[in-house]
């Protein structure tokens, strides 16, 4: 899975999920309510900011001390379309890949790339390229199931292509065996 867009925020560490989605602006757990919601604690600017890009960038510890799916989801609903961390924290990590939110962790990311820049993503190698800097650098590249999780949309889509994979096996061979 590859990305291509422009960094449109740059934030510090530890950003608890409770700021991404903060529970007093959140009036409905709906895509348009978790949305809405998102990043009023931290930048007021967020939605603006996100007409110069989709790709945000954070230091260690982004979605730290709540396990709801609110966060990943409120950014995902915003159209972030990938968060690069130094690193997550452990239950946000595996809610973005629950829902199919890509993210990628990679060291020192915060002095690679400031707002504005234009970056290539590829989750599939970790390769992170600066277009605006002209340099690189390797990312922690996910276990393959769980990028494939990731990339078919999350747990959901992944449970839903295998039983539809499984159905059409079993279609097939019920067929084969039958004179037309």
């Amino acid at each position: 899975m590859k990305i291509h867009n422009k960094v449109f925020g740059v934030y510090g560490s530890d950003v608890a999920a409770e700021q991404i989605a903060s529970s007093k602006y959140v009036t409905a757990v709906t895509p348009e309510g978790l949305a809405k919601a998102c990043m009023k604690d931290i930048d007021v600017m967020f939605h603006e900011k996100l007409n110069n890009g989709k790709i945000m960038v954070a230091a260690q510890n982004f979605g730290c001390n709540s396990s709801r799916e609110w966060a990943p989801r409120a950014l995902k609903f915003s159209g972030v379309e990938l968060v690069i961390a130094d690193s997550f924290a452990r239950i946000f990590f595996r809610n973005a890949i629950n829902i199919g939110f890509p993210i990628i962790e990679c060291e020192d990311i915060c002095q690679f790339c400031e707002e504005g820049d234009e970056l290539d993503v590829d989750l599939s190698t970790g390769l992170i390229q600066n277009l605006t800097r002209k340099t690189e650098k390797k990312g922690t590249v996910l276990p393959d199931f769980l990028l494939d999780i990731m990339t078919v949309g999350g747990l959901l889509g992944k449970l839903k292509a295998e039983i539809e994979e499984k159905s059409s096996v079993a279609y097939a061979g019920e067929s084969e065996g039958k004179p037309e």
